[in-house]
């Protein structure tokens, strides 16, 4: 408890501490009148002070029309032009030289396709890798770029064309454009048929499909509705986006849930259309780049 005031204007001490108090007490626990270190306090009305500064030397306020500029004229905006316009400069000689190249020559000639690659991995790092993966290893839905697998073929310039037109795109009407049925919601095949061509498919990669499985019930599920596009023997087709169904690599899953349910509801992943989005040097780049990863074809 507090000792009581010699003065009426005197705060009260607290008996424990010593120190006075604000005259703030409750359930009997009164407040101390802890002032803050000086230099706590000199470091607050130092950045007060700043603050000022910073508002009259750097945009900071809003007006009706517009902004104040500061009285140094910086932007962050006008930074980043500046930044990329040294940055096209730069890059500029090499980029008309990419421009001017076919893919081919590209490859061939070792100082523009060391910069390919490089500006080629910077370009997949901002645009690609946020589906694909920073290392081009992909992900349930999106392709491993590293597996020599192309759905749309993998020379560079069949990559280069999916670049630039992308997959089912709605804004490119050169995109890849093809789409799988959706066989069990749109009733073409019952669940029976489903869950057997799933275990033929399945078969076809080398998977073991033994217990107790017809194989020749899915086959004939399989020739009826799937060899159309993914050929009699499941090697599939570029032509049309098919997945070649003998290899090790899944789109979207081995098991055979994960095969049952692409039988049932069909589709297909997208893919934007770089071309509207970056330069055909970059595009050139980009293809180069990605060919690298998986050998290419």
């Amino acid at each position: 408890m507090p000792e009581a005031a010699n003065d009426a204007k005197t705060p009260p001490t607290d008996s424990h501490s010593g120190m006075t108090t604000t005259g703030h007490e409750w359930d009997g626990i009164c407040e101390l009148n802890t002032p803050l270190p000086a230099w706590w306090l000199y470091t607050f009305y130092a950045c007060i002070v700043w603050a000022v500064g910073y508002w009259f030397v750097y945009p900071a306020w809003p007006l009706l029309t517009g902004y104040t500029h500061g009285a140094f004229g910086w932007q962050s905006r006008a930074a980043v032009v500046s930044d990329l316009a040294e940055l096209g400069a730069l890059r500029g000689p090499m980029n008309a030289k990419i421009a001017s190249a076919s893919l081919a020559d590209i490859e061939k000639t070792p100082e523009l396709l060391a910069f390919a690659r490089a500006e080629g991995g910077a370009a997949f790092a901002i645009n690609c890798a946020p589906c694909h993966g920073s290392g081009g290893q992909g992900s349930t839905g999106y392709p491993n770029l590293n597996a020599d697998r192309w759905i749309w073929g993998g020379s560079l310039d069949e990559i280069a064309t999916t670049i630039a037109h992308g997959a089912r795109s709605q804004d490119d009407p050169k995109t890849h454009s093809s789409m799988m049925p959706s066989f069990g919601r749109d009733e073409i095949l019952n669940a029976d048929q489903i869950s057997d061509v799933a275990d033929y498919v399945r078969s076809l990669s080398g998977a073991d499909t033994t217990n107790g499985v017809d194989l020749a019930k899915g086959k004939k599920v399989y020739s009826d509705n799937c060899a159309v596009c993914h050929g009699e023997d499941g090697k599939g087709s570029k032509q049309v986006g098919a997945p070649n169904l003998t290899t090790q690599v899944w789109l979207y899953g081995s098991t055979k849930a994960d095969i049952a349910h692409r039988v049932d509801v069909g589709g297909g992943g997208t893919m934007p259309a770089w071309g509207a989005k970056l330069d055909a040097p970059t595009i050139k780049t980009l293809a180069v780049f990605v060919h690298s990863l998986g050998g290419g074809q």
